[in-house]
């Protein structure tokens, strides 16, 4: 069975760490984005990790479900348009799926990331292949496995959040404006896929560091 996990304040510190790391990640987004999308992906991107260090700052949590809750809201609040509508129903199904939970292991892992995924197909309604995060999602929550620890959990799932976003290259967008560009927007992955595989990159990074 899974050995390791991370009580609440060291999940804190670990979305501390990710929330920065996002930060980082403005101008490679924004790259992604504008060769399919508005451009401005790695800006809301940005505006919305800004916030949630701040709240963390702030704000005391006892349960992680709170935790996730507050940073899907701060994440709506601040990032705004379609994205910040998405990343933060990601966090907000999340939160429901592992409620009052005291520690992040491996099957509240897998638990917030199905609650995610449900979550965003059923906002969004996009499924995969339609090239957006739910490619690179749905692979990740697919492949978590409450068997072993956290840290090997999150290597397999970043890992297939990775394959996933790559796979985003060779299709035709189905959602926002790259959906307009038809065949042109093959060759180029999606900017949300990219940032969700980032997102449990720098998960990873985290608990591989500590």
């Amino acid at each position: 069975m899974a050995s390791d996990s991370l009580n609440v304040a060291e999940t804190v510190d670990m979305f501390r760490f990710v929330s920065k790391f996002m930060i980082d990640q403005k101008d490679i987004l924004t790259k992604a984005d504008q060769k399919i999308g508005d451009g401005d992906h790695g800006i809301g991107i940005a505006r919305g990790f800004e916030a949630i260090i701040d709240l963390l700052e702030t704000t005391q949590f006892d349960e992680l479900g709170v935790l996730l809750k507050k940073i899907g809201f701060g994440l709506m609040n601040s990032m705004g348009g379609a994205s910040g509508a998405i990343f933060g129903t990601l966090f907000l199904g999340g939160a429901k799926a592992i409620n009052n939970q005291d520690c992040l292991d491996s099957e509240n892992l897998g638990l917030m990331l199905q609650g995610g995924l449900d979550a965003v197909k059923n906002r969004g309604k996009a499924n995969p292949g339609d090239k957006t995060m739910v490619d690179a999602l749905e692979p990740a929550a697919l492949a978590a496995d409450s068997q072993i620890s956290l840290t090997d959990n999150l290597a397999a799932v970043t890992e297939a959040s990775r394959l996933g976003m790559e796979k985003t290259k060779e299709m035709v967008a189905n959602f926002g404006r790259a959906k307009s560009l038809g065949e042109k927007a093959v060759g180029h992955a999606d900017p949300g896929s990219i940032s969700m595989h980032l997102l449990l990159k720098s998960m990873t990074e985290y608990v591989q560091k500590r």
